[in-house]
């Protein structure tokens, strides 16, 4: 499966896979892209929504580079808060290619270990990175991952886009990933196609259309009640 880096207009990289044409993250900017539509939209709105949640369980569609890891336990650290993170990634990069990876000097000095700590750690376990964050990453695909129980708070559905991988997208998948969510949940993604949406109401979300990152008309935020 080749894979090459690229740098991104806010001079983080991104990875581009030659076999689907298309990039991990926005050519936009990586950094930014990621901070904005998994942070920003859905960690911060879930924090700010259920302040007295000190516990959040993450799951995240599309572990890739690591990025939204990395942030998400930099937003532990500077709340205060707990997040147990389980990621699933059906294909995972190898180390030579993530050691070229700048995202590290994007973060501050004491959080810059941490970058390499989340890909050193082994698959299938549950593993303490820092105070505040746990990781579990799963090498598997959302088709073929096991039930697991109704635990989690935020979804980052960090998928390569429906006209890329559509079997990622559809209905069933849809639902395995409302089944996982909690009352007051959130699954937030870069994707605004119609149909997607529509998908999502179909499953039981209530969708909300917001902006998108760096210029991008929108983005999508579904709620569970």
């Amino acid at each position: 499966m080749p894979i090459r880096l690229v740098t991104t207009e806010d001079g983080s990289h991104t990875l581009y896979a030659e076999h689907l044409n298309e990039t991990y993250h926005s050519l936009k900017g990586a950094y930014h892209e990621s901070l904005y539509v998994y942070i920003q939209k859905g960690l911060e709105v879930f924090h700010e929504e259920n302040p007295h949640t000190t516990i959040i369980h993450l799951f995240e569609v599309g572990f890739g580079t690591g990025l939204n890891a990395l942030l998400s336990l930099q937003f532990a650290e500077e709340h205060h808060l707990y997040i147990h993170y389980t990621s699933i990634e059906a294909y995972p990069l190898p180390a030579d290619l993530v050691a070229a990876i700048n995202y590290a000097q994007f973060f501050p000095a004491p959080l810059q270990p941490y970058w390499s700590a989340i890909h050193a750690c082994s698959w299938e376990e549950q593993h303490e990175i820092s105070p505040f964050f746990s990781l579990k990453k799963l090498a598997v695909k959302l088709e073929d991952l096991p039930v697991l129980p109704q635990e989690f708070h935020v979804i980052y559905f960090d998928a390569f886009a429906p006209n890329k991988q559509s079997e990622l997208w559809e209905v069933p998948q849809l639902q395995k990933c409302k089944n996982l969510l909690l009352p007051n949940g959130l699954l937030v993604t870069y994707c605004a196609k119609r149909q997607f949406k529509e998908d999502l109401k179909t499953v039981g979300f209530e969708v909300e259309k917001l902006a998108g990152a760096l210029g991008k008309k929108e983005m999508t935020r579904g709620r569970v009640k």
